[in-house]
């Protein structure tokens, strides 16, 4: 039986979605047109032939969306290539902000706006925190990754951060710890739900925010105040999920967050005329892994909603991997610490180079006869119009 696919729940019931009236943003559409054409030959292909026996193999081109399960892998080995030469020497920690679920539909409604909040609160959090003298004394690097779903494709907020346990202190040395995380955690939460609440309000004064239906009481200040102030009785605890002893494969590991989308192809377990079947993981440590039924009405919903306002950038790097100064800052922490522990693999290899090293794979062979003799013969176009 074919492994089932997220393009087969798109194929059989987008359509059908799309005539009841579901709301989508242009992005939402884009990335729902581009699932359906990715590696179907609308986009194009790339043509091979054997020499030997005449066999003909078409390549078709994937969609490069950033939301298609198919098109992920390569982008995710190239950063994950790239980010190895930044890493230093010293710890590195795993640390996960969540939003409480109290702010969703807000959040849902203002996403961009909100997003960039969270992404610019946590980083400001790290940041001050790691500078004082009483915890790391220096500027760390710092990698966030936004994530918005859960297990069960519905709306959770969070952001995944690696945090090196060293960093440049304000005289241009290096600082470490001593290898466990060096904010205590009830330090960080408040922190950080201080600077995220303040901030907010100041949008709300500021009338920048917009406020769904279900949340359009909000507009009345009193009403607001009760919101704000309830926000600060739930619960804001960061999660402190792994800690590296030196390079302890830190940058590897935040790959699987990287360019992960709500649900990989590998996940379902059937599609069917109306409904389609996946595995979540256990709530409890121990416990089977669970199946989720939804309609496809549902599922293309719940997916969508994870799909990224046009332009906005997941991935954020703060601290001494700041854009502007991470050449700079690195060539300095190199000169100190003896060295760059690794250097980039795959800089300036070919998709078939690349497909080789990283998989094994070598479009020179044919699938047929098996000779080495596979002959790239051109493209095929797109059909425009």
């Amino acid at each position: 039986m074919a492994a089932c696919n997220i393009r087969q729940v798109f194929e059989l019931s987008y359509g059908k979605y799309c005539d009841l009236g579901h709301y989508q943003s242009g992005e939402q559409v884009k990335a729902s047109k581009a699932i359906l054409a990715c590696k179907t030959g609308s986009l194009g292909a790339n043509v091979s032939t054997c020499p030997d026996c005449g066999h003909t193999e078409y390549h078709y081109d994937s969609c490069r969306n950033r939301n298609c399960p198919n098109c992920q892998a390569v982008r995710k080995e190239l950063w994950v290539d790239a980010r190895r030469s930044e890493v230093i020497d010293s710890p590195y920690f795993h640390v996960v902000f969540t939003l409480p679920h109290e702010l969703n539909p807000l959040v849902l409604h203002n996403q961009k706006l909100l997003y960039g909040l969270f992404h610019r609160c946590c980083a400001k959090t790290l940041l001050e925190l790691s500078a004082s003298p009483k915890h790391l004394g220096a500027t760390p690097g710092i990698i966030q990754v936004l994530h918005t779903w859960n297990q069960e494709m519905d709306y959770h907020v969070h952001l995944h951060c690696i945090v090196s346990g060293g960093g440049l202190t304000k005289d241009r040395k290096i600082r470490k710890s001593r290898g466990s995380f060096f904010i205590p955690v009830h330090v960080l939460r408040d922190k950080f739900q201080g600077k995220f609440l303040a901030e907010l309000d100041a949008l709300y004064k500021g009338g920048a925010l917009g406020f769904p239906p279900s949340g359009r009481k909000l507009a009345e200040p009193c009403e607001w105040r009760a919101f704000r102030d309830n926000l600060y009785k739930k619960d804001w605890c960061p999660f402190i999920k792994e800690t590296f002893n030196g390079f302890g494969n830190a940058i590897e590991y935040l790959g699987r967050y990287t360019h992960k989308i709500a649900i990989s192809n590998s996940r379902l377990l059937s599609v069917t005329e109306s409904h389609v079947s996946f595995s979540a993981r256990a709530k409890k440590p121990g416990e089977p892994k669970r199946v989720i039924v939804l309609e496809h009405g549902e599922f293309i919903r719940r997916f969508l909603m994870h799909v990224l306002p046009s332009g906005f950038q997941k991935i954020r790097y703060y601290g001494f991997l700041n854009n502007r100064m991470k050449s700079e800052n690195l060539k300095l922490i190199f000169r100190i610490q003896g060295g760059q522990r690794f250097n980039s693999r795959y800089a300036g290899m070919t998709m078939a180079q690349l497909l080789d090293a990283i998989w094994g794979v070598d479009v020179r062979i044919c699938p047929a006869c098996g000779c080495f003799r596979m002959r790239y013969m051109g493209r095929i176009r797109a059909a425009t119009g």
